[in-house]
């Protein structure tokens, strides 16, 4: 897939943990360390948004494109 997420490198820039990031934002432990590690095929915007105002992040910070070289 040509989408990375970086969710994991802007957490360990406000030194967060999963744990606190899901309190926060208000998902489940699970579905926060599948987005984290990428095994999601989909993101809600709310999921995203929620995560944005308690990272204090843009949505280019935590979602990457990569071209597919073989394209």
């Amino acid at each position: 897939m040509a989408i990375i997420l970086r969710l994991d490198r802007v957490m360990a820039d406000r030194k967060m943990s999963l744990n606190e990031l899901s309190e926060r934002v208000g998902i489940s432990n699970v579905n926060l360390s599948n987005l984290k590690t990428g095994k999601v095929k989909a993101v809600r915007f709310s999921t995203l948004d929620a995560i944005c105002d308690v990272l204090d992040c843009q949505p280019g910070d935590i979602l990457e494109y990569k071209r597919n070289p073989d394209q």
